[in-house]
């Protein structure tokens, strides 16, 4: 697989700017951001709540 270096990202960055505009490009940025913080949070909660229903399932028992 090719190697890409910081020429080609630099490259890469400008033709993404023309193509959709410095604001549309930092809106997807920050999207792209928020985006990754709540699968995060989605991860980590959705482990609190199978830990609280194994609980609870023990308690029944």
């Amino acid at each position: 697989m090719a190697h890409l270096g910081p020429t080609e990202l630099l490259i890469i960055l400008v033709i993404v700017i023309v193509l959709f505009g410095v604001g549309r490009v930092g809106r997807i940025g920050g999207e792209l951001g928020t985006a990754i913080r709540e699968f995060r949070r989605g991860l980590q909660g959705g482990d609190k709540e199978e830990s609280e229903t194994e609980g609870k399932a023990k308690n029944n028992n």
